[in-house]
């Protein structure tokens, strides 16, 4: 079985049964980026934690200046590879900057599920889910992935619940993205529990969606022609656009977390200068260059453009030379992987969690993050399970903190579910939808650290 470019860039828009645009100016793709730019999940990604949780330096990136970031990487390596793919194949009626939109979308869009405080949050999910005194009780009792979507909580299949769901909540299909977007976002096409059947390789070795989205997915599947892997589970080959998704995010965080750690201090110039020249195909002509620009801070950012140049143009050409092997689902590993500068590129990675990730900033803000996270889902799902079970004789203290949940997140007209995965599902989406700085004002006011106008 072979994938076919046509139909992978399907401009079915999940849940809607509306023709493709006829608009010269603003294609279907294009769309998919302004619906994204325009949502609120969009919007609250300018408080939540890239590296520096709560950072009080403007210039350090934020999940929505890394997403942007990314996303002007992804249009590119995207409209490059677009412009091979075409005259390949002679593709009809298709433009290079189709594949360029469709990338720049998910991009765009691949950090929106993260939940608060980064990836330390996510291992809190996990965390409560696994060894919290109430919420482990609550987990165990679900079955296979209904239970896994909880213990193996994931980002990237929290932001496929946002796209496709919890956006727009009233509209089936959430934004109504198309199907060509949602399937270059996901990474991993599969859900969390795959019965002991093992699967190797990059795109199965994390969910891309829970059990309760699992039909949206297949949907998404079906309508841009993935290969599935397997007929009893939900597990697809991914779309050959997600490489890309994800080498231009790869990209993205490796050149600029070391210009960010450089700004804050933990990096010298000449340590940032030996990392970026090591990756650059022509570092001689560049020293030259380096020469004629006076501010130190402006060699950073010259080297910064110029490694990501280089790289996107390696990238590029990993995807070509491995176009067969995606479109027949055989590509198993990332296209950073097979870059002729990996290693100069794992350098910088390595460099980072050395000298950045680590740091006290750092650490001592996410470790207080984790405690927040997992704090708040014990009191909030006792109180859902109290009105749950109990209705109008639950406690007045549940009664009352039920009441800081909107009603999105509840039920309707505030009545939980009857059932617990739902419960747990809405929970889950109230925590990690919130930005760091609201769910340390909430944490304060719920333990009484703070008090309005107090």
């Amino acid at each position: 079985m072979t994938m076919q470019w046509d139909q992978l860039l399907s401009s079915k828009r999940l849940g809607s049964n509306q023709s493709s645009s006829t608009l010269v100016a603003r294609t279907d793709f294009q769309r998919d980026f302004d619906r994204i730019v325009f949502s609120s999940a969009f919007r609250r990604m300018q408080d939540k934690t890239q590296v520096f949780p709560l950072s009080r330096v403007d210039y350090i990136r934020t999940r929505l200046t890394h997403s942007l970031e990314a996303s002007s990487i992804g249009r590119s390596l995207g409209t490059q590879v677009g412009e091979q793919i075409i005259a390949r194949q002679g593709l009809q009626g298709i433009e290079a900057s189709d594949f360029g939109d469709i990338c720049a979308a998910a991009c765009l869009s691949h950090d929106i599920g993260n939940p608060p405080f980064g990836h330390s949050g996510e291992d809190a999910f996990r965390h409560w889910a696994a060894r919290a005194a109430y919420g482990k009780r609550r987990v165990a009792v679900l079955q296979d992935s209904e239970r896994e979507d909880f213990l193996s909580f994931e980002g990237n299949a929290q932001g496929f619940r946002i796209l496709t769901r919890l956006q727009n909540p009233d509209n089936r299909g959430g934004l109504q993205l198309t199907c060509a977007t949602l399937a270059a976002f996901t990474k991993y096409p599969r859900e969390s529990c795959l019965g002991g059947s093992h699967f190797g390789g990059v795109s199965a070795k994390k969910q891309g969606f829970v059990a309760e989205d699992r039909a949206a997915f297949t949907e998404v599947a079906e309508s841009v022609g993935l290969i599935r892997k397997d007929k009893a589970r939900a597990i697809w080959c991914r779309h050959p656009l997600a490489f890309l998704v994800e080498a231009a995010d790869d990209i993205s965080y490796r050149v600029i977390d070391i210009e960010d750690g450089y700004r804050l201090g933990y990096l010298t110039l000449q340590q940032v200068l030996d990392l970026y020249l090591a990756v650059i195909k022509e570092p001689d002509e560049q020293q030259a260059r380096l020469k004629s620009i006076r501010d130190n801070k402006g060699k950073v950012e010259f080297l910064r453009a110029k490694v990501i140049n280089d790289v996107v143009s390696q990238a590029m050409s990993c995807f070509l030379d491995n176009e067969q092997q995606m479109l027949s689902g055989e590509l198993e590993q990332p296209l950073l992987a097979q870059l002729p500068k990996r290693q100069e590129m794992d350098w910088l990675i390595e460099v980072a969690r050395e000298k950045i990730y680590q740091v006290a900033e750092v650490v001592e803000i996410q470790a207080a993050g984790f405690r927040i996270i997992g704090d708040l889902l014990e009191c909030f799902v006792e109180v859902l399970d109290d009105i749950a079970e109990q209705r109008e004789g639950a406690p007045a203290r549940s009664r009352m903190i039920a009441r800081l949940v909107p009603e999105q997140f509840i039920g309707a007209e505030r009545v939980p579910s009857d059932s617990l995965y739902t419960r747990l599902l809405r929970l889950t989406d109230f925590i990690a939808g919130m930005t760091d700085s609201y769910a340390v004002s909430l944490y304060k006011k719920l333990t009484g650290i703070s008090l309005p106008n107090g």
